[in-house]
């Protein structure tokens, strides 16, 4: 039996501030925040209770391409036009820390689900990650034959998925740094691809209008959707793994159910392509950006009680909104609500305080994250200050020099 909607997704918000097309979302953790990118090269940090402004932050020479939250949410990353990412805390001084990623524009930035590293992806065909500390250059992945449109961690931080406009998705193991498989049914350029919450498959969107999901250990296609009539620019897997939401240059957004294998929903709210989508840590919510400027904030309504609904089954694996040929089965690690972990279950009560240590260390993490940052920004500062007061002193000797002559 599949999960039941109780109700159909409804918008609840809509933000206007960009002068430009949106390039992406992203909610913070708690869902107080919602950070957007846009075209006109500015960042909008918005506040998701309503009595709070929006805050705008400037630093970018170029369009802002990509946004995301640190795990923790006391940073923000962005990738620009101007070839650099930056760091953000996302307070009202909006101060940031900037690195040249790549040697052309930044497509893509993700954060490992530790907080520690960061991915990113680039019109100079690499792939390349960074600590978050210091922002540490570690390694390149480089067998793309033209520009990376996206990159992506796995929930467990051994594998990264990246995408192209050489119409592939490959598969990289983080500590050898090989490619270990390259998907290659895409009949386009592929804009947008996600791990799966399990961290077991992959879904892939892009201008062959077509939404493809994959087995990362079979390596085999799980599921191809022909659900839009135009490009696929974005997609995002509600935290259940049930669904999956894309954004399309058609003008609306499609909710689909993996389970069942077929269209759940179509949403019509953008004047003009789609162009961003995101689901909230938690899936009660999700945001969507367009090149109307506008960014929307939609609530979910699923049935909350997602785990024990939800099992395992085969269902149609290829949906054109009619519908299915051919079958596979979808068992990307959807469970129940205890985990059993080598023979023993878990009770909720040792979940409970292992969520709450992994709380408490992610939130010690994001505290020495801050820390990094101001230390950083200080340190700019410094070097500008120092940079300024030998001018002085130059141009003070000249005048001295002058006099004597």
């Amino acid at each position: 039996m599949a999960a039941l909607c109780e109700e159909d997704p409804s918008l609840e918000r809509h933000f206007k501030g960009h002068r430009d097309a949106v390039t992406s979302v992203d909610f913070s953790r708690a869902k107080k925040q919602l950070v957007s990118g846009s075209m006109d090269s500015c960042l909008m940090i918005w506040n998701m209770k309503p009595q709070m402004r929006a805050y705008r932050f400037l630093g970018h020479k170029d369009a802002v391409l990509c946004v995301q939250f640190s795990p923790s949410g006391h940073l923000v990353a962005s990738g620009s036009r101007d070839k650099t990412v930056r760091l953000w805390i996302p307070s009202v001084k909006g101060e940031s820390t900037v690195f040249k990623a790549h040697t052309a524009t930044v497509r893509s930035v993700h954060f490992s689900s530790d907080g520690q590293s960061l991915v990113t992806a680039s019109d100079d065909k690499t792939i390349k990650v960074w600590t978050v500390h210091r922002q540490k250059f570690l390694f390149s992945l480089s067998q793309h034959i033209n520009w990376v449109r996206c990159a992506r961690f796995s929930p467990d931080g051994r594998l990264i998925v990246s995408s192209s406009d050489d119409k592939t998705v490959k598969l990289w193991d983080k500590t050898s740094r090989e490619c270990i498989h390259s998907f290659c049914e895409h009949g386009g350029f592929v804009n947008h691809v996600d791990f799966h919450p399990s961290g077991n498959c992959i879904a892939a969107g892009g201008t062959d209008s077509t939404v493809k999901l994959w087995d990362v250990r079979m390596n085999r296609l799980l599921q191809h959707y022909q659900v839009h009539s135009s490009v696929v620019n974005s997609l995002s897997f509600h935290p259940s793994g049930n669904y999956l939401v894309t954004a399309s240059s058609d003008s609306t957004l499609k909710i689909l159910d993996l389970l069942e294998g077929r269209l759940l929903y179509t949403l019509h709210g953008h004047q003009g392509p789609a162009t961003c989508v995101a689901f909230s840590r938690d899936g009660e919510l999700f945001a969507s950006g367009g090149s109307d400027e506008q960014v929307m904030v939609w609530k979910t309504n699923f049935d909350a009680d997602y785990g024990d609904v939800v099992k395992p089954q085969k269902y149609s694996s290829s949906v054109d909104g009619t519908h299915g040929t051919g079958q596979s089965e979808m068992d990307c690690g959807i469970h129940n609500k205890k985990t059993k972990t080598q023979g023993s279950v878990r009770t909720h009560e040792q979940q409970e305080e292992e969520t709450s240590l992994a709380n408490t260390l992610e939130h010690i993490v994001g505290q020495l994250d801050v820390l990094t940052q101001t230390v950083s920004i200080l340190e700019q500062r410094l070097t500008l200050t120092e940079d300024k007061l030998k001018e002085c002193l130059e141009t003070q000797q000249k005048i001295i020099q002058n006099k004597t002559n």
